[in-house]
């Protein structure tokens, strides 16, 4: 497991004259050493600090394992960074990647916080409107990291995994009951029984298990 790629971004306008917002999710890679703490990268700014900042998101995470799927699906290349992320990792996927899992890159250490939710944005910045909708099909969404102990991070260094609780939900397991299998409320019991996953997260998929029940 390694850092392919640290990126960060400003904020500047996305889309296009009919619907031009602001973003920051055009991000440049980073050669690093780069200072990270709990409210995410030095020099990475966000537009919207309700869905894309805060201790729980400090760091966005995609996987590279995704872009040569993505490359062929939306019809252009996608290399790192296209997701908007400031960690472009290589080995660890949705699929294995569980909340709570403790991570150290570099001289900073971080816990798996949730999955990331992808917004229409991701689709202006592709020029694809369904992307954001295809991300939440195929269950590779990314995710996020809080901080645990703010450091300094480079591209190229070792991801190693410090602690693990094989009991608690797989990123994937968070998505598929959030956008794939919303009627499955034994599953999100269990998701939501996890003590590690983001207290937002959690609330929502609380509120709208009981709205089903």
């Amino acid at each position: 497991m390694h850092l392919v790629q640290l990126n960060i971004g400003a904020v500047a306008p996305l889309g296009s004259a009919e619907r031009e917002v602001p973003s920051g999710i055009r991000k440049l890679p980073v050669a690093g050493p780069v200072a990270i703490g709990p409210e995410g990268c030095a020099g990475d700014a966000q537009a919207d600090h309700v869905n894309h900042a805060g201790p729980d998101k400090a760091v966005c995470c995609y996987a590279t394992e995704h872009l040569g799927y993505w490359s062929e699906r939306v019809g252009h290349t996608f290399a790192a960074g296209a997701f908007g992320e400031n960690f472009s990792l290589r080995g660890l996927v949705e699929t294995e990647t569980r909340i709570g899992d403790v991570i150290e890159v570099g001289t900073a250490s971080f816990e798996v916080s949730q999955p990331r939710g992808p917004c229409f944005k991701l689709g202006l910045l592709h020029d694809e409107p369904q992307l954001a909708l295809w991300v939440q099909q195929t269950g590779r969404t990314g995710f996020y990291l809080r901080c645990l102990k703010p450091g300094l991070v480079g591209a190229g260094q070792p991801i190693r995994l410090i602690e693990r609780h094989p009991a608690y939900p797989t990123i994937d397991e968070v998505a598929r009951v959030t956008y794939r299998d919303p009627d499955d409320t034994a599953a999100i019991d269990r998701v939501i029984a996890c003590p590690a996953l983001a207290p937002s997260w959690h609330d929502w998929l609380v509120r709208r298990r009981d709205k089903r029940r």
